[in-house]
């Protein structure tokens, strides 16, 4: 009888439970008795003996005085290459058709911290072939990446890209783990079918908790993501490339829970526990001596509000931030990337190199002056602009058509053939554009091209 409490009140997913002895430890696994398919984990205490549990599954056959075990572990997912190509959750369940796993090792979700020394600072800069995300907003090999926008604007769809193109490149090197938190079956599954189409499914593991779920699910799937990448940057030794789709949810789950509980909410009016829940999310996704993990992340922005708390206390993990645009979107410029309000810590001489940060300095300005430029032109027209302000605006109408992308893993829909872009190609393209030498070109030759090189050849 020591390792069994009882059940003292159900409220929603949070179950309350009482040991006279042999209290369990925060993030037990607790099972019904009566039915071991019902579990909870034990999150906090609510006295000396009672303790706060949240829900793994239904709580229908749960009422007043049911007996529970304690299992004395928190929840464990399986490792290993059996779980390579395919589709699970955290109960260790296949998700994909191909019958049970049949793994032989399996870790708690939950880890120690890695020790200072072995940890190293990313350097390297990770190529896309997305002229927008490569120029303005290069991501970090070993480094974290958010993709911000509100609903609609492609951040799916930009992820997916990302995970196609990165992992073909890198698909003897690495191995990728795909973590979907509170998003669509379908996109999970268009996501599934388009890596076996490209024939890199073999070299991804997906873990999914999808948003039909209970939060509790949904809240521990991203923590079971990243013990994913963990085994394989610690055990296979190998770089990872960490990609979730979406942070956001990880977010909503932990504050559903917590309002469950009558926790008082933070000023910003999610959990108060939320900083240390992406801190213990983020500071786990770390590259050391063994191997990086290279994390990209889709970051939903409730009513485009970029200052939105959850959004806010994803900010300061991030080594990349390329923001997703409504505006840019509605203009029909794919992908919708804010090209001045996208930034990233690579962007330095010692980093990107002399040549690329020239012409960034240099693009921005001239985006900057364009904005200032705007105005006038939706009111009298671009005709009445001095003969410089006009060139200044033709400009950057160039470099902005210039950043828009055929994507591979939208060619069914569009019947357009993606394109990957070098990036120095980029950099030497955009370079011309600053130079004038395509100042003679209508904006609109400069939509949806890979390097102008390519696509202009005889134009």
């Amino acid at each position: 009888m020591e390792n069994k409490g009882k059940v003292i009140s159900v409220k929603g997913h949070i179950i309350e439970v009482e040991f006279e002895t042999n209290p369990p430890s925060v993030h037990d696994v607790l099972y019904l008795e009566k039915d071991p398919d019902v579990k909870m984990e034990v999150y906090d205490s609510s006295s000396s003996s009672t303790f706060f549990c949240i829900s793994l599954s239904s709580t229908k056959k749960l009422h007043r005085g049911s007996v529970v075990i304690n299992i004395g572990e928190p929840i464990k997912v399986p490792v290993g290459n059996e779980i390579l190509g395919r589709v699970i959750d955290i109960f260790s369940q296949a998700h994909d058709g191909k019958g049970s796993l049949n793994t032989i090792d399996s870790r708690p979700i939950f880890s120690d911290d890695i020790e200072f020394e072995k940890i190293i600072v990313p350097t390297e800069v990770l190529v896309t072939g997305i002229k927008a995300i490569d120029f303005f907003a290069p991501i970090l090999k070993g480094g974290k990446v958010g993709l911000f926008g509100g609903a609609g604007v492609g951040k799916t769809i930009l992820l997916t890209e990302i995970i196609h193109n990165v992992v073909t490149v890198h698909k003897e090197k690495s191995i990728s783990v795909f973590t979907g938190v509170g998003e669509r079956v379908r996109e999970g599954q268009e996501l599934y079918e388009s890596l076996q189409q490209t024939g890199i499914l073999p070299q991804v593991a997906l873990i999914y908790g999808q948003m039909g779920e209970n939060p509790t699910v949904r809240f521990r799937t991203a923590i079971a993501g990243v013990t994913l990448a963990e085994y394989f940057r610690d055990v296979k030794k190998k770089d990872v490339l960490f990609f979730i789709d979406n942070i956001f949810r990880f977010a909503q789950a932990g504050y559903e829970l917590a309002t469950l509980m009558n926790a008082i909410p933070s000023e910003g009016g999610y959990q108060a526990t939320l900083p240390s829940e992406m801190a213990s999310f983020h500071e786990r996704l770390l590259s050391t001596k063994d191997g990086a993990i290279t994390t990209i992340e889709a970051i939903y922005v409730p009513s485009d509000d970029l200052t939105d708390y959850a959004v806010q206390s994803v900010f300061p993990y991030l080594d990349s931030n390329v923001v997703l645009s409504r505006s840019v979107y509605q203009e029909g410029r794919f992908p919708a990337i804010d090209l001045l309000s996208s930034t990233s810590s690579a962007l330095n001489e010692e980093t990107v190199g002399d040549k690329h940060f020239k012409f960034l300095l240099a693009s921005q300005n001239l985006l900057k002056k364009s904005v200032s430029l705007e105005r006038i032109v939706s009111l009298v027209g671009q005709s009445e602009l001095s003969s410089e302000d006009q060139k200044i605006y033709k400009r950057a109408e160039l470099l902005k058509n210039y950043m828009t992308q055929n994507f591979t893993v939208t060619e069914l829909q569009t019947g357009k053939k993606g394109r990957q872009v070098p990036l120095l190609d980029t950099v030497d393209d955009v370079g011309a554009i600053l130079e004038g030498k395509y100042d003679d070109y209508p904006p609109n030759t400069f939509l949806y091209i890979g390097s102008i090189r390519d696509s202009l050849t005889g134009a």
